[in-house]
């Protein structure tokens, strides 16, 4: 491992990742490295890593090469990998602009749920093309201590469980993984959002995200949120014409999400870089002994 390894700190709605830029994959980022980096006592702290690498070099992305030049390595911060964060998208894109890759308006970003398109915006605010949402069939339900509620089953790439509560107390906090039945639904485990309405389509929300629990912010979770609330509130766009925007509050901020006719979903929201510098290569081989 090298002595010095460049890093940024960023995040979107105080969704905040270390950004490890590594644009030929030269980097071993173990499980053990990444908990290392994001642990908030003894590392950087984050709810994960933003792995930046060309997709030419990445075995996972090479097939996307053609589209995107960038492959977004996404870790939870407990090492894990993940297939997508929204949250992660943008604070991405902002790197890149920083980085002097790319500039203001469009460009597309490889991830393990496929190539999103990103507008940078003039104001500063990122939007992500989301792609469109699976609604698995199938009634699930989410727990916390003797409080029980259905959930809809959503999946943005990854999978989400959203319950309509009415005090986002009732969530607890969120550090454990809610229960949920049936365990088929989710055998590598979900996302769990608890929602509230705050007005028409304005929902506020709270998290716990699979490998990092409750988060300031998730916006696959946001958008996941704003495709059940659509559907709860009889607004689904592919059946109304419409599209459907649902201003969405989170611990860390606001995301703006619109569901289109087609099905396809679009994020709008804020993304800083908030710091740089370098790992000392010692003390990371340090922890992981």
């Amino acid at each position: 491992m090298s002595t010095r390894i460049a890093f940024l700190k960023g995040h979107g709605t105080e969704n905040d990742f270390v950004i490890v830029p590594d644009p030929e994959n030269a980097l071993d980022l173990s499980p053990a490295a990444v908990a290392a980096l994001c642990d908030r006592r003894a590392g950087i702290g984050g709810d994960g890593v933003l792995h930046v690498v060309r997709s030419a070099a990445h075995p996972e992305a090479t097939s996307m090469a053609a589209e995107a030049e960038w492959f977004m390595d996404y870790r939870n911060g407990d090492g894990s990998v993940a297939e997508m964060c929204g949250n992660g998208v943008r604070v991405f894109a902002r790197y890149l602009q920083h980085a002097g890759h790319v500039s203001e308006g469009d460009l597309t970003i490889a991830t393990r749920a496929g190539v999103k398109t990103v507008h940078i915006a003039k104001d500063g605010d990122v939007t992500v093309g989301m792609g469109s949402a699976r609604l698995p069939e199938g009634d699930v339900t989410v727990s916390v201590g003797e409080h029980s509620w259905p959930a809809r089953n959503v999946n943005m790439g990854n999978p989400h469980a959203v319950a309509f509560v009415d005090d986002l107390a009732q969530a607890g906090n969120l550090y454990d993984p809610p229960p949920f039945s049936p365990a088929a639904a989710y055998p590598d485990g979900v996302n769990v959002e608890f929602v509230v309405d705050r007005g028409p389509r304005h929902v506020a929300m709270r998290v716990h995200e699979r490998g990092s629990g409750e988060t300031r912010s998730c916006g696959t979770g946001a958008c996941a949120v704003a495709v059940a609330a659509a559907r709860r509130d009889g607004a689904d766009p592919a059946v109304t014409g419409t599209p459907a925007t649902y201003t969405v509050d989170l611990p860390g901020g606001r995301l703006v999400i619109t569901e289109r006719p087609d099905g396809q979903i679009e994020m709008t929201g804020p993304a800083v870089i908030v710091a740089e510098g370098e790992i000392d290569g010692e003390w990371l081989e340090n922890a992981l002994r």
